[in-house]
């Protein structure tokens, strides 16, 4: 153990070199190749599961750096407990690796292991997802967005499914090279390689061309405003984000045409159009909050006559101020659009009782029409402990710990996933935040829309915590066959195609906004349909026929 301990630490900090942004999935396959070979090594199931959560605390301890960055934002706390909150999660999210390497080793090495070791990965990884609210943050099928044969079947077996065959392709590697293997258990590591290597091929079959109906425009606004600059400039914040939006409408005509011109070759080159940025032609806001000139109109644009509707999608806290009680915010922003369009916007909701009586406050985000009328309105459902709410919040406070959310109050939590109806528009499914990163809860059941739409604040999520959230959204793509749209104020806001690819993006760190015609949604995928069935099947499956091989296989060395 001695050895064998850095070891799989070690092999977990290289597997999370296989997501976002570094991108080298083969080091996770490597990764999860080491796990299993320690595994087998250790001899004891309590070795087995101590090396597990070893290889866990590695694998998040690198893989969630961004956390660190998140917590300097909290009461600007010290960068020390930035990095302790990134350990001690990592201590508890390697858990659930341990308990499925406890489990695999009940299982005598060989193929057998490797088969029920991906099921009770896959188990953990469920269960990371679920227990205290859950945070399946960075699964194991993440890793395989790369390829692309393997990441589209997350739209048959979900991305914990992919996960699985993720884990199933480093066991098998360790199978065919493990010391004193006998030739028929090589030979089994080689078939379930070749299994992971035609369910690729399998895959890449649902990789299929886009093709882009006669339909409306997405306006995605991106405004670079960072997590320091939030606060206390409300009239100039929201001054950028109208400025940005004006600009971009009135240039709705150039939009459609080179979108249209592009749409033919989604497929081989999806489609990234030149942001349109302005910061010119901002009008004040009364009192300091902005100016509107009248519905459908703004200084400095005028849409053309007859001007196809179009949605503007601004990212979640764009508005600080609520708009609910305040119809002369109301009709600012609205004064940006043209008659036939929307905005979809982040902002705070009140929460009221049976009297109308405001009890509460909640993360939401609102459709506002060019009348200056809300038209629709969605509340965040899965909150962040410690970032939206604090647990135990009495007891916390009196352990002065009560900083470690901003402000005295709690969000209140909405019902959960629903349906939009737009008027004029299709149908959109809103997810807030990281409400992205959870498979299967990401529409309302029985009222599919056409598109999610994710609105985020990522500003606070340093350099890597960005591009894994964005992978996340591909992921659930791929798993609902739908486009999804997605506006963060520092980014990466993108328009991806119900295949998870991109359709235009606009880079971190900068301003701008991007528009295209909204990609068309796919029928139904498997996993859409069956819900969480699919990889259930798929681990009792793999853990079926791992027990069936080691029970036929005869004891003796691995």
């Amino acid at each position: 153990m001695i050895i064998a301990a850095p070891l799989a630490f070690a092999a977990g900090a290289a597997a999370a070199f296989g997501f976002e942004p570094a991108n080298f999935w083969l080091l996770t396959v490597l990764g999860l190749a080491g796990l299993a070979a320690l595994i087998d090594l250790v001899g004891s199931r309590w070795r087995a599961a101590l090396i597990g959560w070893l290889w866990g605390v590695g694998h998040f301890a690198f893989g969630l750096t961004w956390i660190a960055k998140a917590f300097t934002y909290q009461a600007k706390m010290p960068a020390a407990l930035g990095w302790a909150a990134v350990g001690t999660l990592s201590l508890y999210l390697a858990l659930f690796v341990a308990l499925a390497t406890g489990a695999a080793a009940f299982v005598r090495a060989g193929p057998g292991r490797a088969l029920v070791l991906a099921a009770a990965m896959m188990a953990g990884e469920a269960l990371r997802g679920i227990v205290f609210t859950g945070f399946p943050w960075n699964p194991l099928g993440a890793a395989w967005l790369p390829a692309a044969g393997m990441a589209q079947l997350a739209g048959v077996i979900g991305a914990i499914g992919i996960g699985g065959l993720m884990v199933l392709a480093g066991a098998a590697l360790w199978q065919m090279v493990a010391p004193g293997q006998r030739l028929v258990d090589r030979g089994l590591g080689l078939a379930l390689a070749a299994v992971v290597a035609g369910s690729a091929m399998i895959g890449d079959g649902f990789n299929r061309e886009t093709y882009y109906p006669d339909n409306f425009n997405v306006f995605v606004v991106q405004a670079n405003i960072g997590e320091d600059e939030r606060y206390g400039r409300d009239a100039e914040n929201l001054n950028v984000y109208l400025a940005l939006t004006r600009s971009a409408l009135a240039n709705r005509e150039t939009v459609a045409a080179t979108a249209e011109a592009a749409a033919p070759d989604a497929e081989a080159a999806p489609a990234v159009l030149p942001p349109t940025t302005s910061g010119a032609g901002v009008t004040p806001l009364p009192g300091g909050e902005g100016a509107a000139t009248g519905p459908g109109g703004a200084a400095g644009f005028v849409p053309a006559a007859g001007a196809r509707g179009a949605i503007v999608v601004w990212p979640e806290g764009a508005v600080q101020a609520p708009v609910e009680n305040d119809p002369a915010l109301r009709a600012a922003l609205a004064a940006a659009l043209g008659p036939n369009d929307l905005l979809m916007f982040g902002g705070t909701g009140l929460v009221r009782n049976g009297r109308g009586q405001v009890i509460a406050y909640a993360n939401t985000l609102f459709v506002l029409d060019a009348k200056a009328k809300l038209r629709g309105r969605y509340d965040k459902a899965h909150l962040v402990p410690y970032g939206e709410y604090l647990p135990a919040r009495p007891l916390m406070t009196s352990l002065g710990l009560s900083r470690l959310v901003p402000g005295d109050y709690d969000f209140a939590a909405g019902p959960g996933p629903r349906t939009l109806a737009l008027p004029g528009f299709s149908p959109a499914g809103p997810q807030i935040c990281y409400e992205i990163i959870f498979p299967g809860a990401v529409t309302e059941p029985g009222k599919r829309p056409a598109w999610i739409v994710a609105i985020s604040n990522d500003a606070w999520f340093g350099a890597s915590g960005p591009p894994q959230h964005l992978a996340q959204a591909r992921l659930r793509a791929i798993e609902e066959g739908l486009p999804v749209v997605r506006a963060t104020p520092t980014g990466i806001s993108a328009i991806l195609d119900a295949n998870g690819r991109d359709v235009a993006v606009q880079p971190a760190g900068t301003q701008g906004v991007i528009s295209f015609t909204l990609p068309p949604p796919l029928p139904p995928p498997f996993f859409a349909r069956q819900g969480h069935w699919p990889p259930l099947w798929l681990g009792l499956a793999l853990a079926g026929g791992g027990l069936l091989i080691a029970r036929r296989r005869p004891p003796g060395k691995i």
